[in-house]
C-alpha cells in the first residue's frame, strides 16, 4: 500500500460549518491558493458533489484533474483521482472530529499523491506535507474568516491597506 502523509488542525467553528466550507467547491479559487478552477461535474443522490474536475497551479505543478468523492456521514469526505496529466495517484481525506461541545473541530487532511515523473519517496512526502498545510491554513482562515458572503472584496483589502500605513 502506498504512503501518506497526514496532519491535524483545530478551527474554531462547528463541524457543519468546516464541511460547508468543503463542500463549495465553486470557491475553492477565493481560499485555496493552487486550485485555479473548480467544476462540479456529477453530484451523488444527495446532492453533494461526487465529480469535481479542478484547474490546479502550484508552481512546477500545473495539472487539469478530476476527483471522484465519497461522502461518509456528515464528517467524512475521501476523494480518488479519476484521470490526471500528471497525476497517477491523488488519494486523500478530510475528518472532523467534534471538540469542545462542537464549538470547534479537529481537521485530519490524509494525502497520497504519485506523479508520472519518477520522484524520490522523500520529495514526495514533502510535497504532500506542504499541500496538506497550505490546505489546512487556508481552510482554517476561510472558516474562522465568517460566511462567504461576509468575506472582505477588494475594496475592503483596500481600504485595510490604507489604514495599516497609517500607522
Amino acid at each position: 500500500m502506498a504512503e501518506h502523509t497526514s496532519s491535524s488542525i483545530t478551527i474554531e467553528a462547528a463541524p457543519a460549518e468546516v464541511m460547508g466550507v468543503i463542500a463549495d467547491f465553486d470557491r475553492y479559487p477565493q481560499w485555496t491558493g493552487e486550485v485555479k478552477q473548480a467544476e462540479v461535474l456529477a453530484k451523488d443522490d444527495q446532492g453533494r458533489a461526487a465529480q469535481v474536475r479542478l484547474l490546479l497551479d502550484a508552481g512546477a505543478i500545473k495539472d487539469d484533474h478530476t476527483l471522484a468523492y465519497t461522502w461518509t456521514g456528515a464528517n467524512e469526505v475521501s476523494w480518488s483521482l479519476v484521470k490526471s496529466q500528471m497525476l497517477r495517484v491523488l488519494d486523500g481525506s478530510y475528518r472532523l472530529t467534534a471538540l469542545n461541545n462542537g464549538a470547534s473541530t479537529e481537521v485530519t487532511y490524509q494525502l497520497t499523491v504519485d506523479v508520472k515523473i519518477p520522484m524520490l519517496g522523500m520529495i514526495k512526502r514533502k510535497a504532500e506535507k506542504v499541500i496538506i498545510d497550505r490546505a489546512l491554513a487556508g481552510l482554517k482562515k476561510r472558516v474562522e474568516s465568517g460566511p462567504a458572503d461576509q468575506a472582505a472584496g477588494p475594496a475592503d483589502e483596500a481600504r485595510s491597506a490604507d489604514e495599516a500605513k497609517k500607522l
